[in-house]
């Protein structure tokens, strides 16, 4: 492949995988790279705890007290949290089923690595083979980037039901991460389609050329000198 091409798709790639890895790790493991997060003025009460903030990762969820203590809950697939005011006046559940998608991103990461190895490839079959899994991972990326958006978008409606704690949410820094994964992964994609596409060309074209011969007409062989 053209090393023009091949160069920065891999780097595309690395930098994809990189940035999909650390959001897969996520809470609580990492507690900044976080998918959405809300914060109470007034404190609320999550799962018995008086909290004003709390922030949703891939695994679990992470609450923070007014002296900065953190609380996260057991990592796993798919986990449910309630929050209310500290009357218990107004209640709000975010249910498992608005969490357990976020493991798509941990899939993501896989295929993007997978594709990361087979663009260090020269050979034209894999290359190819690394563009299509290139594309197949940012399709996940932008799953996984629906179900955040989804996420979000829930968690808002919810905390806007409970005036008491005048929350406000805002998306996190894993959020824009994933987005940032998914337009690397097409440039990736395109980057290694296009130079797999001027690799056959150049291959094409540098065949040799052999000069036509002339061969003298039938009818001339018979003539007289």
């Amino acid at each position: 492949m053209s090393r023009m091409f091949c160069i920065p798709g891999i780097i595309f790639l690395f930098c994809a995988f990189v940035l999909s890895i650390l959001v897969s790790i996520s809470l609580p493991f990492l507690p900044a790279l976080d998918i959405a997060r809300a914060h109470m003025n007034g404190n609320a009460l999550i799962n018995g705890d008086t909290v004003n903030e709390i922030r949703f990762g891939v695994w679990a969820e992470c609450t923070y007290k007014d002296d900065g203590s953190r609380i996260c809950g057991d990592a796993g697939h798919g986990y449910s949290t309630s929050i209310s005011d500290t009357n218990k006046d107004a209640n709000v559940i975010i249910g498992s089923s608005w969490t357990r998608g976020l493991a798509v991103h941990p899939v993501a990461t896989a295929v993007t690595f997978i594709a990361l190895l087979f663009s260090f490839s020269s050979h034209v079959t894999v290359t190819l083979i690394a563009s299509i899994l290139s594309f197949l991972a940012a399709l996940l990326t932008l799953i996984a980037f629906a179900i955040d958006i989804a996420l979000y978008a829930f968690l808002h409606h919810e905390v806007g039901k409970i005036s008491a704690i005048e929350g406000s949410t805002d998306t996190a820094p894993g959020f824009w991460l994933t987005f940032v994964s998914l337009i690397l992964l097409l440039l990736a994609g395109c980057t290694v389609c296009f130079g797999r596409r001027r690799d056959r060309m150049s291959g094409a074209s540098s065949y040799p050329s052999y000069p036509m011969s002339t061969k003298t007409p039938f009818w001339k062989r018979f003539r007289r000198t």
